[in-house]
């Protein structure tokens, strides 16, 4: 092995040719590897979280990749702007890992306090084409699915989606993610750890009282 002299090899890493001549790597690295060039658009969803008996809501903020899934984007977009998430509940929770929302058949005002039997199926009767492209990583936003033996292409159910609670490397690259948590990580922490039933369905109520669209910099805190 050639030893190396660092102060000499920063020398030339912050030399002008260095730059010049790495930099279309690098941009062409970005380019192939779309995980590290996911940006967030210009809008993001506002949630309002009712947990338990609760008086008043939390608030999550997720950011939206409007490039890396405009599919999925535009038809989560569209649902919330119809006030489609009004009113869902969590139904699948595991401690530090991950929580599951979305499904019509959650909510609230339809069963009460009773579980639904066929929670996690719903959907708004119709799935989006996969747009697999990110990876899973603490904070990101990802559309469930049925599984591969059924549903090779893995098309995206329409409405349901989870956000992982820690990095999951074992099931990357096999779910659209379309957005990751800006604000309220902590929130969604808490969720996961509430007491569930044998199907992963917490306890106390978790319903999402509404979610709205919000330029991205537009104050999102109460008065």
């Amino acid at each position: 092995m050639i030893p190396v002299n660092h102060s000499e090899n920063a020398n030339v890493m912050n030399s002008h040719w260095f730059k010049v001549l790495t930099l279309p790597l690098l941009l062409s690295l970005l380019a192939a590897n779309p995980s590290q060039a996911a940006t967030v658009g210009p809008e993001v969803a506002v949630i309002e979280i009712q947990i338990g008996t609760a008086k008043t809501t939390r608030q999550v903020i997720m950011g939206l990749y409007d490039d890396a899934a405009p599919v999925t984007v535009a038809n989560f977009k569209a649902l919330v702007t119809k006030g489609f998430y009004r009113g869902i509940r969590f139904h699948r929770i595991f401690p530090g890992t991950l929580v599951q929302t979305g499904d019509p058949l959650t909510r609230y005002w339809l069963l009460a306090e009773r579980r639904p039997l066929k929670a996690g199926t719903g959907g708004p009767g119709y799935t989006l084409p996969a747009e697999i492209r990110l990876p899973l990583k603490r904070g990101s936003v990802a559309t469930s699915r049925l599984p591969d033996t059924i549903n090779p292409t893995k098309a995206s159910n329409g409405s349901q989606f989870f956000v992982t609670l820690a990095p999951a490397p074992k099931i990357d690259k096999t779910y659209t993610v379309f957005g990751e948590i800006l604000e309220g990580l902590d929130v969604l922490d808490e969720i996961s750890n509430l007491p569930a039933d044998t199907n992963d369905f917490p306890l106390p109520n978790v319903i999402i009282k509404s979610i709205t669209l919000s330029p991205r910099f537009a104050e999102t805190a109460r008065p």
